[in-house]
């Protein structure tokens, strides 16, 4: 299938709350500039002896600063807990009763509920719903009866300031990778002013776009970061967005097998419809510069032959990521 006809290939997305506007980007605005002279087109490998530079390090609170605001939110729910613990038949019970409460109590009671009932499972696990049944039977043995849990609840102090502190840090791990992609967004939309692109995606708790749902006879579920159309509504660049604040070992792994199999796949796709889509990999966070990080994404970028590009924030705005590129014939 000629490239000219992939619009005709295409499901096009829906508006949705995860729709940005349309915005404009160009080869004019950053497309023509440098970073105090340094060329923004060499492979992201020869950036790396200066990779401090180009990371991006979003505000951390400091302990205990953090403390008293993080009172104010989590207090109410370990008290919750307490009283539905005092009340409950044995911590099964206690589970099922947590699973009937609304969605946003309902879930940081499940952290509370992990925590002193269940640390072998995950909140993720814990809060389908529907397999509240099966985790009970896969796991319900190993909960920790509610005589004991009542007994530790009454041996700790009120406010549990450890428990909170806890919570508090669970609920920051996520915010600067949306910090991260909201910032792209911004930046992506007012940057240049003479071509229209569109970007869609979630820059906070959403849903990520599932390539299934827009490319017409992509067979694998993958979900995105984000998305980058032309101006007839061709999806043109994939986008993958991850924050690192201390990844490093099996995780590193696990995240560069991850995302080199992601960039196959995807080119696997344009070799069927003849298609013009490319992956962008935007990364950032001082896990970057952890182990064998920022040589593993360079081995992805080399590995795409034109169609992958792997760049941090400040690398964007600096004239890395251009529409130009997004054009460019692939090698």
């Amino acid at each position: 299938m000629p490239a000219a006809s992939l619009p005709e290939r295409v499901l096009l997305m829906g508006r949705s709350q995860h729709q940005r506007r349309r915005g404009n980007v160009g080869s004019g605005g950053f497309d023509e500039r440098r970073a105090n002279g340094i060329s923004m087109n060499l492979p992201f490998g020869d950036y790396m002896d200066e990779g401090d530079q180009w990371i991006t390090i979003f505000d951390s609170p400091y302990y205990p600063d953090q403390l008293e605001a993080a009172k104010t939110r989590y207090a109410p729910v370990i008290e919750r807990f307490a009283e539905l613990a005092a009340q409950a038949t044995d911590t099964q019970a206690l589970f099922r009763e947590i699973q009937s409460r609304p969605p946003d109590i309902r879930i940081q009671l499940l952290r509370v509920f992990r925590r002193y009932v269940s640390p072998d499972t995950t909140v993720e696990m814990l809060k389908r719903i529907r397999s509240t049944e099966q985790t009970i039977e896969r796991f319900g043995s190993r909960f920790r009866s509610i005589e004991a849990v009542r007994g530790k609840l009454m041996a700790r102090p009120a406010p549990d300031e450890a428990l909170i502190a806890l919570l508090d840090e669970h609920s920051e791990r996520g915010r600067k990778g949306y910090q991260l992609t909201e910032a792209f967004f911004i930046w992506f939309e007012t940057a240049f002013d003479d071509r229209a692109w569109s970007i869609e995606g979630p820059t906070g708790a959403g849903r990520d776009v599932e390539l299934q749902s827009i490319l017409a006879d992509y067979q694998i579920s993958t979900p995105a970061d984000f998305v980058i159309s032309d101006r007839f509504g061709s999806p043109r660049v994939i986008g993958f967005a991850r924050y690192d604040s201390d990844r490093g070992g099996a995780q590193e792994d696990d995240r560069i097998g991850g995302n080199a199999r992601r960039l196959r796949e995807i080119l696997s796709y344009n070799e069927v419809t003849l298609g013009p889509l490319k992956v962008v990999f935007l990364n950032d966070g001082p896990g970057l510069l952890l182990g064998s990080m920022w040589r593993d994404y360079a081995s992805i970028e080399t590995s795409g032959n034109g169609r992958a590009l792997v760049t941090t924030l400040k690398m964007a705005q600096a004239g890395r990521f251009t529409a130009d590129w997004i054009e460019r014939s692939a090698s």
